[in-house]
């Protein structure tokens, strides 16, 4: 037998006994051991074989503008160069623009007055508004920006936090599972705070609609739980296509949207009603995304609660990447800093994130190395007592509870 012959029969002999192998695993109902020369598939890797090499090209990543590297020391000096470097990431950087804010509703509900408005956040981008402002002495107060949430359900926006009349059942339903049936943003003004929440791209009247939809789908006061529902899955199945969309026309959607939630702080300092320099965020899950990035990258957050969204970047490549959704990606992000770093921005700010340890989203081992992560950096800063990082046994939620340690917090920081 020449050569060439030889490593033909030896390769065959090789592959048909790797198949005879896998087959007795497959019967065995054994879990899938790996072969020699192989790597073993773990079971909860969503990527399957992929995973080492999602893994070990993470492991190259230094996080270079971590506030814990010893080349920095003073915290506003690298505050400087990791937000220009973040903004550059987000390939979305529109020129500033006025707010030519409009008012087209009115409405006293008690303690405070409702009012709806529409304003730019850029000179493309008009965003639907509500802003709630207390009764009382006139006085400049301190405001939160109070950020919605995903939940896959899109035909509200900002109705998810404020208290509307004759609310749909859909949505009373919707808040009960999410915010335990409290309308927080209402609360907030309660609280003597002035409060703004827009519809995030995507969401509410901004939510997508096609020539072919049906009628109801323009008025959700007309939707049936039906349309509600189909609504809903239709959007999810495509925020694929609209993120491409995104990409391909040069952005990411992450910063469409965190550029939406700056340019909201940009109206509300027009406000008299509003402080200026005691100005807060609260959010839950994608709103508690959104918090950590809006209090990271704009230094007129003094205060910001991040609910059910605080993880390592390590941590959910593994088995939480559904949790991450590309469309909520920026690209490239981790070569130079991880989720913990880019909320770390706050400092000096107040920060307090709030986590339910039977949240499926992400692993409690990877919201504690978080924790850690940001106790590190504000110890670093010299204020230390600024953050909080706060469990409680439940679910990926912002029940009652966790609403009244957050209040408390906003109150600690924000109010006389």
């Amino acid at each position: 037998m020449n050569r060439r012959r030889f490593v033909k029969a030896a390769t065959l002999g090789a592959l048909s006994l790797s198949v005879f192998r896998r087959a007795e695993h497959e019967l065995s109902g054994a879990e899938p051991a790996a072969l020699p020369g192989e790597t073993p598939i773990l079971p909860d890797a969503q990527v399957g074989s992929l995973y080492p090499f999602v893994q070990k090209t993470a492991e190259h990543s230094t996080c270079e503008l971590s506030f814990l590297h010893d080349r920095f020391s003073n915290i506003e000096t690298w505050k400087r160069e990791a937000r220009g470097k973040v903004r550059e990431l987000l390939r979305y950087d529109p020129p500033l623009c006025a707010p030519r804010a409009e008012v087209v509703g009115h409405v006293d509900c008690g303690d405070y007055v409702r009012e709806k408005i529409y304003f730019n956040t850029t000179s493309d981008i008009r965003v639907p508004a509500y802003l709630l402002l207390p009764k009382g002495p006139k006085k400049p107060r301190p405001a939160i920006v109070a950020l919605h949430d995903h939940g896959a359900f899109f035909v509200w926006g900002k109705e998810k936090l404020v208290a509307l009349e004759n609310e749909h059942p859909s949505l009373t339903e919707f808040k009960r599972r999410s915010y335990a049936g409290r309308s927080y943003a209402s609360e907030l003004a309660r609280r003597g705070y002035v409060v703004i929440v827009i519809d995030m791209f995507y969401w509410g009247e901004r939510r997508m609609l096609l020539a072919a939809d049906p009628p109801a789908w323009r008025e959700p006061a007309k939707m049936s739980a039906e349309d509600i529902t189909a609504l809903n899955r239709r959007s999810s199945t495509s925020t694929t296509l609209i993120a491409t969309g995104l990409f391909e026309a040069g952005v990411t959607w992450a910063g469409v949207m965190f550029l939406d939630d700056i340019g909201t702080v940009d109206y509300l300092v027009t406000r008299p009603e509003v402080d200026p320099e005691r100005i807060g965020c609260c959010g839950l899950s994608v709103g508690g995304f959104r918090s950590a990035w809006l209090a990271g990258l704009d230094s007129r957050i003094k205060a910001a609660v991040v609910v059910g969204w605080m993880c390592t970047a390590r941590e959910m490549l593994r088995s939480k990447l559904t949790s991450i959704g590309f469309w909520k990606t920026v690209p490239g992000l981790y070569r130079y800093m991880d989720l913990p770093d880019v909320v770390s921005m706050t400092a000096p700010g107040a920060l307090m994130a709030i986590h339910g340890t039977q949240d499926k989203l992400f692993t409690n081992e990877g919201v504690q190395a978080a924790y850690d992560k940001i106790a590190r950096v504000y110890k670093k800063a010299g204020v230390p007592d600024r953050f909080e990082g706060v469990t409680f046994d439940g679910p990926h939620e912002f029940n009652i509870a966790m609403q009244d340690k957050a209040f408390a917090w906003l109150d600690r920081w924000l109010k006389p």
